[in-house]
């Protein structure tokens, strides 16, 4: 099949059938989950997977989307969402077909889970297979210094998520003795064995005219990495 010629940013315009064919939909070879572009998610069907509710953009096929009941991730996980008022919103996609998925332009990445665990930012997971398991976590200190609190997701097991970032995401290796600090906004995932701990710094205030409270800080200790990425997503705000 005959890759079509992309999009010049420097060709002041283009003939329909130039346009058409330089964007048209590409089949990747590349199983359920395929970027079609790094800001776009193909998906593959032939089952059910979980995606975030709003991230449907187009499909073609038999697709039945049903939004994800409130206690199918059990008493705990309805509990936490009640106490931070946050949580995943899931969508089931169940049927075959072709799919796609976005998430306000960000950047896509897909990782393949092999009998392993991560943390990811509950803002920032576009879909997952069914074939892992799925839980809000939310760290205890956090709804008590932060209004809104801060939840993520633990994934665990074998199959593919794709998550999101703003701009390319950057992964630093967490070592024994060498801690890494992070902003709560700009981390986006973390290995599942690590425990992050929030802090505060009184040597950071902010702006005069912006308040004069503590910077919050995520501390992460032990063997693992960190997901950050250039841009804080959400202003928090302490109460």
């Amino acid at each position: 099949m005959t890759t079509p010629p992309p999009l010049l940013k420097n060709q002041p315009s283009y003939t329909l059938d130039e346009f058409i064919r330089a964007t048209s939909q590409q089949d990747k070879g590349h199983g359920l989950f395929e970027k079609e572009t790094e800001r776009l998610l193909e998906v593959n069907l032939d089952g059910r997977i979980n995606t975030k509710m709003g991230s449907m953009v187009a499909y073609h096929g038999s697709i039945k989307f049903t939004r994800e009941k409130m206690m199918d991730q059990g008493l705990g996980n309805l509990l936490k969402k009640a106490v931070s008022g946050e949580g995943m919103r899931i969508t089931y996609a169940e049927g075959r077909g072709k799919l796609y998925l976005a998430d306000a332009g960000k950047k896509v990445s897909v990782i393949n889970l092999q009998n392993e665990s991560i943390y990811i930012n509950g803002n920032d997971v576009l879909a997952f297979e069914q074939t892992l398991d799925h839980k809000i976590k939310m760290m205890k200190k956090v709804a008590a210094m932060m209004s809104g609190g801060l939840f993520n997701i633990h994934l665990s097991g074998s199959g593919m998520v794709a998550m999101t970032t703003h701009y390319d995401p950057i992964t630093l290796v967490v070592e024994p003795g060498k801690p890494v600090m992070t902003d709560p906004n700009a981390t986006v995932a973390w290995s599942g064995d690590l425990v992050p701990q929030f802090k505060t710094d009184t040597s950071l205030r902010t702006f005069i005219g912006r308040g004069s409270g503590e910077s919050f800080q995520m501390l992460f200790e032990g063997s693992g990495f960190v997901v950050i990425q250039p841009y804080e997503e959400v202003a928090f705000r302490t109460q």
